[in-house]
């Protein structure tokens, strides 16, 4: 098995450099969540052309996920690692390829981005914003489901996210692909949970909408399972797999072994 040393802590100052960066790149994904949903759900030349509601979930799924694999090759992205989800801050710092002293301040920094992002699309796209069916983009599951159900099943997505990403971190060869599949993970979370679970996977993609519409309920679910989900898979990882991770940057372009710190 290799090692698993744990990196090298980062300086305060990369620390909060790359801390704004997820700040900026959580407020862009929420800000065209936000803004995906009203125009493809929410009353829209989109939705009067295409009403079925499982073509809308793919097209929303499609661009989500392209929009996500972009934001995390964009320059800010390959800075910071691009993890844009508190559950995958998490899961890098479990798989020792992330410094513990980093994970609260970017998972604040995630939480409080998804806040803004949703507030400048409510903003811009006026009250249709706050109305069903877009309701600032806030998820829930399908009827008859309870807290109790939803958690394992929203901590299994994130386990399978987490334990693909971290094969593809673990082999080289892989390891550009990486930005690739994350879109295409979340796309097809959003395309087949969409109207089940609610397809989350990611505590900031629920916490800015849910808190800006006040849809609280299964708000702790969406919240705590992906993060109890991406630690346990990551555990699993580290134990089974016999593979270190590259690299915890989700651009796949930088060596965690030969640069450990965030910079």
């Amino acid at each position: 098995m290799s090692s698993t040393a744990p990196p090298r802590p980062s300086t305060p100052s990369v620390t909060l450099r790359n801390s704004l960066l997820e700040f900026l790149l959580a407020l862009m994904l929420l800000f065209g969540v936000t803004t995906i949903v009203r125009w493809v759900i929410g009353p829209s030349p989109i939705s009067s052309a295409v009403t079925a509601p499982g073509l809308q979930l793919l097209i929303v799924g499609a661009a989500v996920g392209a929009l996500l694999s972009g934001l995390v090759l964009s320059p800010a992205g390959q800075r910071s690692g691009g993890h844009v989800n508190p559950a995958i801050t998490l899961s890098m710092w479990r798989f020792r390829v992330f410094p513990g002293a980093s994970v609260v301040p970017y998972i604040a920094a995630q939480l409080a981005g998804s806040v803004l992002g949703v507030l400048v699309a409510r903003r811009l796209w006026g009250p249709v914003t706050d109305s069903p069916p877009v309701n600032d983009a806030a998820l829930r599951p399908g009827p008859g489901w309870s807290s109790l159900a939803l958690f394992p099943a929203e901590a299994a997505t994130l386990a399978v996210m987490v334990l693909t990403v971290g094969w593809f971190l673990s082999v080289p060869r892989l390891v550009p692909f990486v930005p690739a599949l994350i879109g295409i993970l979340v796309g097809l979370a959003i395309v087949l949970l969409g109207t089940v679970t609610g397809g989350c996977a990611n505590p900031a993609r629920q916490f800015g909408p849910a808190l800006v519409s006040g849809q609280w309920n299964f708000l702790w679910v969406y919240l705590t399972a992906p993060m109890v989900g991406g630690f346990l898979a990551a555990a699993l990882h580290s134990a089974f797999a016999g593979r270190r991770l590259v690299t915890h940057k989700l651009c796949g372009t930088h060596a965690a072994t030969a640069h450990p710190t965030q910079g």
